[in-house]
């Protein structure tokens, strides 16, 4: 179902008619948008479609912009581009907007107003030939006539997606894509860096999407060409239903995620007593070590499942910092409808759980179970006691 990378992307592309991808790996890059690693690199994409007229979705990052270029001067073989369309003016997808504006002043820029005035301001750039579009408006390119459907916050209010009728083409902006360069990729699992990548970027406008996905649903959408990751292509259902689901801010799995943090680790000992007895109860218990793993794996894996714990020591009369950042990431990306309980530990004074509560209740749809695991330094002798009443308020 999974569409892939490297030459079975090739054949692909080659079986959609008029449609030709000249977009660029970063292999380079350590921190997408400053903070998400990404071991495996990311793409930009950006794409050519072809009839009687010649149309070239979207741009490149700044340093990738020499080889997107050469991909685009080898595509077109001498041929001039009629027209540049804009779906989204982030920087890693419009960094090359200057350049080929120079390169190919004949051709006509097609964004929407918002679009227009960010490009101007980034890059301080007037195009000599420009189309202004709003929703619903087309575009035809001889055979092929291009939709244009406005997405706003799906994630910048710019955003804009493109539909190609003819050959049910979607180019659907940063929706539906991924963390991974296409030539890292294996092409066997796209769930797990979309999800990452979902939540992290897109999660906080659940609403917006929603409302993207409406308006898709009317269209008879066979190919999706997002700007990061692969082409998506064939059934496309199970794409679709997850993007409904995570938007939807509903659980996509059953399960408990315990993000824990600990400083001498009699915190992260009681985390691991409560995963041992969900475990044992048949529940899928994920344990997350806040201080030593990425934050954006954990803020995916709490978006994930039904259930979350949060394990914290109290420090300086506060939430120990890593489990205070993961909550605060929670609350950014408008965390919903989940059960959730706590792990605190204080040695004279504790108070991370309550004050881990009163930083969630503003959040919609939580639930809070009422048994607290509190630890007085070190385990007490009752704590297998307490971590089995905990499993059951999780459970129940």
């Amino acid at each position: 179902m999974f569409a892939t990378a490297g030459k079975k992307k090739e054949k692909l592309m080659k079986k959609i008619k008029g449609l030709t991808y000249i977009g660029v790996d970063d292999l380079d890059i350590d921190l997408f948008e400053g903070q998400y690693v990404v071991p495996e690199g990311i793409s930009y994409n950006s794409y050519i479609l072809e009839d009687e007229k010649i149309a070239v979705f979207d741009a490149v990052d700044a340093g990738k912009v020499e080889s997107w270029l050469k991909n685009l001067d080898d595509a077109l073989e001498g041929r001039q581009p009629d027209y540049f369309v804009v779906s989204h003016v982030e920087p890693d997808h419009s960094a090359g907007i200057a350049a080929f504006a120079a390169k190919y002043p004949e051709a006509t820029v097609v964004a929407n107003n918002k679009a227009f005035d960010m490009m101007k301001r980034f890059y301080g750039v007037e195009f000599p030939r420009t189309l202004l579009v709003k929703e619903g408006d087309t575009l035809s390119l001889g055979g092929r006539q291009l939709k244009f459907v406005m997405t706003p916050m799906v994630h910048w209010p710019e955003v804009m997606m493109t539909y190609d009728a003819g050959e049910g083409i979607l180019f659907s902006a940063d929706a539906f894509g991924k963390f991974g360069a296409l030539a890292a990729a294996d092409g066997d699992d796209w769930t797990c860096e979309a999800r990452r990548y979902y939540f992290n970027i897109v999660g906080k406008h659940g609403v917006q999407v929603q409302a993207a996905l409406k308006k898709l649903s009317a269209l008879d959408i066979r190919v999706i060409c997002p700007l990061h990751g692969p082409v998506l292509a064939g059934d496309l259902s199970e794409y679709i239903r997850l993007y409904d689901t995570w938007s939807a801010y509903r659980p996509e799995e059953k399960g408990t995620f315990i993000a824990a943090s600990s400083v001498y680790g009699h915190t992260m000992q009681a985390a691991k007593m409560l995963a041992e007895e969900l475990t044992a109860r048949g529940e899928k218990a994920v344990l997350s070590d806040l201080a030593r793993s990425d934050m954006a794996e954990n803020v995916e894996d709490a978006f994930r499942y039904d259930k979350l714990v949060i394990a914290a020591p109290t420090l300086d009369m506060g939430i120990f910092p890593v489990a205070k950042e993961f909550i605060d990431h929670l609350k950014a990306k408008n965390f919903k409808n989940r059960r959730v309980g706590f792990i605190e530990n204080g040695s004279w004074a504790p108070v991370a759980a309550k004050l881990m509560r009163a930083e969630m209740e503003g959040l919609s749809g939580m639930e809070f179970i009422t048994t607290v695991f509190t630890v007085p330094s070190a385990l007490p002798d009752d704590a297998r006691a307490i971590v089995s009443r905990m499993a059951d308020e999780l459970l129940g």
